[in-house]
C-alpha cells in the first residue's frame, strides 16, 4: 500500500468513537531500546511522524507523563492544516486536548507546554500533590485530582471520559504505560518499528508493570521502507 495520509487515516480508524479506547504510541528499536541517546526522537524517520500526526488528528486528549514532556521537549500540540481539516470534516474540535500526568507538579507554569498550548491542557495529579503547585498550575490549565496518593489510572481515564475525551492517545513515557497496563486499559500498541540496533543500557517501552501474560492481536502491518509499523489491539 502506499503510505500517505489517507492510506493511515483509513489503517487507524476509529470506528466507534462513544467507546472509550487508550491507544499506546511508541516507536522502538530491533533490539527493544526505546530511546537513543536518551530520547525517542532519533529511532523515527517521517512516516513514523506522519502516523504520529494521524494517531493525534484521530484522538480527544494526547497524554504524556511529566519525564516525558522534560525529556523530548513537549511544546504546545498543534496539528497541522491537513489534520485539522479532517476533524473538522468529522465534527471534531480544531486540536486535541493535551494532558500530563505528574505528582510532583515540577513542570513550572511558563514551561512551553502551558506557554505554547492552543488548548488549555490538563494537568493530572493526586490528592497528596503539593497544594500550592496545583494552584499555580490552575492558572494555566484545568487540574484534575485522580487518587489520593498516587495517579489512579482508571479514575484518570473515567474523567477524561467525564469531560467527553473517550479517545485517549498516550505518548508515554515507560512508566505511565506501566500504570496503565497494570490498570487493564490498555486497549491498544501502535508501535512503529525502527530499522535500528541500538545496544547500551535504553530501556524498554514498559517500565514498572506486573509481570503478565497479556494477549494482543495483530490488526495491521504496514512496511513504510525499512520502518515497519504495527497497531495491535487487546487480545
Amino acid at each position: 500500500m502506499t503510505v500517505d495520509r489517507d492510506a493511515l487515516l483509513a489503517a487507524y480508524a476509529i470506528e466507534d468513537r462513544a467507546t472509550p479506547r487508550v491507544r499506546m504510541n511508541f516507536v522502538m528499536s530491533l533490539d527493544g531500546a526505546v530511546s537513543i541517546e536518551g530520547r525517542s526522537g532519533g529511532l523515527g524517520d517521517e512516516v513514523d511522524r506522519l502516523a504520529m500526526g494521524v494517531l493525534r488528528a484521530l484522538a480527544d486528549v494526547v497524554l504524556v507523563g511529566a519525564g516525558t514532556v522534560r525529556t523530548e521537549g513537549y511544546g504546545g500540540l498543534r496539528l497541522g492544516r491537513e489534520g485539522v481539516a479532517w476533524r473538522r470534516a468529522h465534527g471534531l474540535p480544531d486540536q486535541p486536548r493535551l494532558a500530563v500526568v505528574s505528582s510532583a507538579l515540577e513542570l513550572p507554569a511558563a514551561h512551553p507546554f502551558f506557554a505554547e498550548a492552543v488548548t488549555r491542557p490538563i494537568v493530572v495529579t493526586h490528592a497528596a500533590s503539593p497544594a500550592d503547585r496545583r494552584a499555580e498550575l490552575a492558572e494555566v490549565a484545568d487540574v484534575v485530582v485522580c487518587g489520593e496518593d498516587a495517579v489512579d489510572a482508571a479514575l484518570l481515564v473515567a474523567a477524561f471520559v467525564d469531560e467527553g475525551l473517550p479517545q485517549v492517545l498516550c505518548e508515554g513515557g515507560p512508566h505511565l504505560f506501566g500504570s496503565l497496563l497494570d490498570a487493564g486499559l490498555v486497549d491498544e500498541l501502535c508501535l512503529s518499528l525502527s530499522p535500528t540496533l541500538v545496544g547500551g543500557d535504553a530501556g524498554r517501552i514498559v517500565r514498572g508493570a506486573s509481570e503478565a501474560e497479556r494477549r494482543m492481536r495483530l490488526v495491521h502491518a504496514i512496511p513504510a521502507g525499512d520502518l515497519l509499523l504495527l497497531r495491535y489491539a487487546r487480545g
